[in-house]
């Protein structure tokens, strides 16, 4: 499907501005995905946004006049003004991974663990939501409790999941609900001579009950597809896998699923104003 019969090609943007990390995706005027980046939020979030924002549109070769329609999401989707619409992560969530998990088969139920808070989402067929359950109370199932963990054990973040599959023993009770006590947990365990690998399973498996907790007060239907930055961490996904029994969807680029619905539901807002109705999404 074509939208325009101009010679120079349109864009629609979306950019997920989180706690931690800025996510910018683009597609194009059939609903592709042209291009995505991801950096770090940093202290200064708009600048770092409009920066994002520019070198996606830079690596692609697309000028910002060619991106009709841009929406954003996020924590701090409000601070980015340029933004034709701002809607919550959770209505992009949905959207981003209907899209993504139809080369999976479909899938109903999301799994996103963010750098403050984690989501456990229900999705009907269309990636429209239909029930969600959030944890912004406690950083104890989330990106920022990996963050800590890594410090306290001297490895690098991209290692846990590596350490995860390297103990030799049974992964060790991480009892603790807050982040200050659970690395006061992590500290006395390395005093006491057990291994990073059985402390990292147990960080992993940790998180993991509370993602499960998260999962079964919306429901479970299928496959779960799971996004978010420590998606990355194949120990983190192994282990609520474990927990729920289920067969995990990653996508390649977890990190963009929410700027890609985004983006996608930009590309139908501006057909919508266009009077050409919602237009036909294609897989990313």
């Amino acid at each position: 499907m074509t939208m325009t019969n101009a010679s120079t090609p349109l864009f629609f943007a979306g950019i997920d501005i989180g706690s931690t990390a800025i996510k910018v995706a683009l597609v194009n005027e059939e609903g592709a995905l042209v291009g995505e980046h991801t950096t770090d939020s940093g202290s200064l979030f708009h600048k770092n946004a409009q920066a994002a924002l520019q070198t996606l549109l830079n690596n692609n070769g697309v000028e910002r006049a060619q991106v009709r329609y841009l929406i954003a999401t996020g924590y701090g989707r409000k601070l980015f003004k340029e933004a034709d619409d701002s809607i919550s992560e959770i209505t992009a969530n949905g959207i981003g991974a209907h899209e993504v998990g139809k080369r999976h088969g479909g899938i109903r139920t999301i799994i996103n663990i963010g750098g403050q808070d984690s989501k456990a989402i229900e999705i009907d067929d269309t990636g429209n939501v239909v029930n969600f359950a959030m944890n912004d109370k406690c950083a104890a199932g989330t990106g920022r409790f990996l963050d800590v963990a890594a410090r306290n054990l001297e490895i690098n973040l991209e290692e846990l999941g590596d350490y995860h599959f390297m103990g030799t023993g049974a992964p060790l009770s991480i009892n603790s609900t807050c982040t200050v006590f659970a690395e006061s947990e992590i500290i006395g365990l390395l005093a006491s001579g057990h291994g990073k690998g059985e402390i990292v399973a147990g960080i992993h498996y940790s998180i993991a009950k509370r993602t499960a907790r998260l999962a079964r007060r919306v429901g479970i239907d299928g496959k779960i597809y799971m996004d978010g930055g420590p998606a990355l961490n194949k120990g983190l996904v192994a282990a609520i896998a474990d927990e729920l029994e289920r067969e995990i969807v990653v996508p390649d680029a977890p990190q963009t699923t929410t700027a890609f619905g985004a983006a996608l539901l930009a590309r139908s807002e501006w057909l919508a104003d266009q009077g050409q109705g919602d237009g036909d999404r294609v897989d990313a």
